[in-house]
């Protein structure tokens, strides 16, 4: 695909079956989106910020470039694009239609049957005509007496009308008509949403107009009358695009949380498209569902979302605020910000503040699952759990002592860490039969406490303060000992696992990681690394330590008796990594790549600051570029016929015959299946890449290792070596069968034969051949 960022996807108006695509890499491509594959690359040079392509445009589309030259200027132009052979061609034929435009995509709009473009930016609105070549520019007032905002944020044109309907910051929608003229326009004023009108779109007949803002609501004016509308509300989050199918039947809305909502003319809901929803802040960090193995993180406000990384759905979202959401700007509303679950997933613990002017409102909540409604439902609520905000959670995870002495510990901006248990409750009312009550709360020379977590056996829990980690007895609470790396606050802290749970490590924000030493407690080694992730893989010994460093993130895996990492990956991404998880795998994968064995029972995500969810991949560059490869071929997506029963039949029927003669069967290893050969040989041949793009994979999948080699070659050699020797003589024959005899004679009886190397056989062979006819003599 691109090799930046995707800016506009527009269909091909010519064949339905393709779509155009640019980027700001600077190219526009042709694809088969049914195939997923690219049939042409047009390379304009100059970043593409917006695409628009129209029916009576055969040879040309428009996108919206930077002005040469000029700061955040930009310019709607038109792109010859070349109908030459190949797949990578030039398109550098630009002919500038509008100066000074926004790079936003809903900000411009063309017109009647592509008669006119017209563009909006700041409050200032321009209609260029295209046969006339006339440009008419109109302007609004910044802002009226009663404190509205006119400026415009985005623009539709009617499909069969010379009318023109623009939105504005104050939510209002105008309606322009008689823009063929400088002074004699008109507009009309539409007004329902109470803030920013984020897009527009007309119905296929231009009889009504979808309008949707932040307060989740699609608005359906009919007529363009302010007095008939329709609303479809509580849509989840924000409509940020509007956009109509072809034949008018259906709506599709994208929201701010990654949300594709699918619409009916008649504004009922049909489908929601959803896979990990976009927050606002992901606070809670990434946490895994030991039930599902499925992620946990902030999701639609005051709401957990329980993401499936194998289907790419959600599989439910956890209401744990329990208020109504209200879509303003300013408000202080209750969010959640920690979220922690015990080692078997039967209680989860969440943390929800409200940020107030002079204290926050906190609570916590324990809940526990419920094997019938296969949910989990409320079991504890604690007002007020520490007196500043909450820093870090966790559970002790002893899984033999689940419901026994399950402990949770949270640590607070209030210079304190408090222990968690569960007490039987002895009110007659109460309708759960256990709940959670504070039985310790430690503090170390009154530093905020910033971090916390258990080792493996549950034995020890380390609390850090500031610069100090302490380290604490779990039965007794006793302070066992300190560990400090100054300069630098630490950041981060984690036990180690299986052989080197003897082990803690911390990092500061000074930019150094550090590794102690529980049995002698001392520093074991450090290094200078700006560490912003660390996190430990629950089934191994290995840490992954993200860095940040010159604007890119790097990664780091070691275990902690070492120094040394095992793994180094630099330049991991552009963004910031803010979060990572370790996922278990349902069963070990089978790695071939030595530096890739660490990831064997567990998979790493990472979730950068613009919530990009991104993952490590062991497999090769072939199985990632030919994905489809397993839909197109025949053995899978046929269905059983009597024929093929029959045909199978005969196949293992002939197969067995063969193995009861004694036969050696041998299969060819291309037989076998080749993604690659399989692209190559049932993708369409009008759909195909280039032949330079398949031949380098088509001769890698043809060629044969030479490390390890299998039955079926050395079969091949046995059958070319008795080929050069079928010029033997009868007498050599006879002895060869001789031998044969003896050997099975010998087996019979149990002994063993020597089995001679190749050179030796040489050698007996040369020897065989040698003319001994001259002892007769003697």
């Amino acid at each position: 695909g691109h090799a930046d960022l995707v800016t506009g996807i527009q269909l091909n108006p010519h064949n339905h079956m393709q779509l155009y695509s640019s980027s700001v890499d600077g190219s526009i491509k042709l694809w088969d989106f049914m195939d997923g594959i690219p049939i042409k690359t047009f390379v304009v040079g100059s970043k593409l910020l917006a695409l628009y392509a129209l029916a009576h445009c055969e040879d040309s589309v428009f996108v919206v470039i930077p002005k040469h030259g000029e700061r955040d200027t930009f310019q709607l132009v038109s792109v010859k694009l070349t109908k030459a052979a190949g797949q990578d061609l030039e398109a550098k034929e630009l002919s500038v239609v509008l100066d000074g435009v926004d790079a936003s995509p809903k900000r411009i709009a063309f017109g009647r049957e592509g008669e006119y473009v017209a563009s909006v930016k700041g409050i200032n609105l321009q209609v260029y005509f295209f046969k006339q070549k006339q440009l008419n520019r109109f302007f609004v007032s910044a802002t009226k007496t009663k404190g509205g905002n006119n400026h415009f944020t985005c623009i539709a044109c009617h499909p069969t009308e010379d009318c023109i309907a623009t939105g504005h910051a104050d939510g209002k929608i105008r309606l322009w008509r008689n823009f063929y003229h400088k002074k004699e326009y008109t507009f009309s004023t539409l007004h329902w949403h109470h803030d920013t009108v984020m897009d527009l779109a007309f119905s296929m007949e231009g009889t009504s107009l979808l309008s949707g803002g932040v307060e989740s609501v699609l608005v359906l004016w009919h007529n363009e009358s302010d007095c008939r509308k329709d609303f479809l509300p509580r849509l989840g989050s924000a409509i940020e695009y509007i956009s109509m199918s072809s034949d008018g039947a259906l709506c599709c809305t994208l929201h701010t949380d990654n949300r594709i909502t699918i619409i009916n003319s008649n504004l009922r809901f049909s489908k929601s498209i959803q896979g990990l929803i976009k927050s606002t802040d992901v606070k809670t960090g990434l946490v895994v569902d030991p039930r599902t193995k499925a992620l946990v993180l902030n999701g639609e406000p005051g709401h957990l979302q329980f993401y499936c990384l194998q289907s790419d759905q959600q599989l439910f979202s956890l209401d744990i605020v329990q208020r109504q959401y209200i879509h303003q700007a300013g408000l202080n509303q209750a969010d959640l910000v920690k979220v922690a679950f015990s080692a078997q997933g039967k209680w989860l613990a969440t943390v929800e503040e409200r940020e107030e002017v002079t204290d926050p409102e906190l609570q916590l909540k324990l809940w526990l699952y419920d094997e019938e409604t296969q949910s989990f439902k409320l079991n504890t609520r604690i007002n007020m759990p520490h007196e500043d905000h909450i820093t870090d959670m966790c559970f002790r995870n002893m899984d033999e002592l689940e419901d026994d002495s399950l402990i949770l510990v949270t640590a607070g901006r209030d210079c304190v860490f408090k222990v968690w248990v569960m007490v039987e409750d002895t009110d007659p009312e109460a309708q759960q039969s256990v709940s959670w009550s504070c039985d310790f709360v430690g503090s170390y020379h009154n530093y905020q406490a910033t971090n916390c977590c258990f080792s493996e056996d549950g034995s020890l829990l380390a609390v850090s303060f500031e610069e100090t980690v302490t380290v604490w007895d779990s039965v007794t609470w006793d302070l066992k000992c300190t560990f400090c790396h100054p300069p630098g606050k630490i950041r981060n802290i984690c036990f180690g696992r299986l052989t080197c749970s003897k082990y803690l490590i911390g990092a500061t924000d000074y930019g150094f990681l550090c590794c102690w030493n529980l049995l002698s407690c001392a520093l074991e080694w450090s290094a200078h690394l700006n560490v912003l992730v660390l996190q430990p893989d629950p089934l191994s010994e290995h840490i992954a330590a993200v860095s940040w460093l010159s604007k890119e993130s790097s990664l780091f895996v070691f275990k902690p008796n070492e120094p040394r990492p095992i793994y180094i990956q630099r330049n991991l991404c552009k963004e910031k990594i803010q979060l990572a998880a370790f996922v278990p795998r349902d069963e070990p994968e089978m790695i071939g790549s030595e530096k890739y064995l660490w990831l064997r029972r567990s998979q790493l995500f990472f979730l950068t600051d613009t919530q990009e969810l991104m993952t490590l991949s062991t497999k090769s560059l072939e199985e990632r570029l030919t994905p489809s490869s397993k839909q197109l071929a025949v053995e899978e997506s046929l269905a059983v016929t009597p024929f093929s029963l029959l045909l199978g039949k005969h196949r293992r029927q002939q197969s067995q015959e063969d193995t009861d003669l004694g036969k050696l069967v041998v299969h060819n290893k291309h037989e076998q299946d080749s993604p690659a050969v399989k692209e190559l040989l049932h993708t369409p041949a009008h759909v195909l890449p280039s032949a330079s793009f398949l031949c380098p994979i088509f001769i890698n999948s043809l060629l044969i290792s030479k490390e390890n080699k299998s039955a079926e070659e050395v079969a091949d050699e046995v059958e070319m070596e008795s080929e050069k020797t079928e010029d033997d003589s009868d007498e050599e024959r006879d002895v060869t069968e001789t031998e044969q005899e003896d050997t099975s004679t010998m087996e019979l009886l149990g002994e063993m034969t020597c089995k001679l190397s190749k050179s030796q056989e040489k050698e007996l062979r040369k020897i065989r051949k040698m003319d001994y006819s001259w002892i007769s003599a003697f």
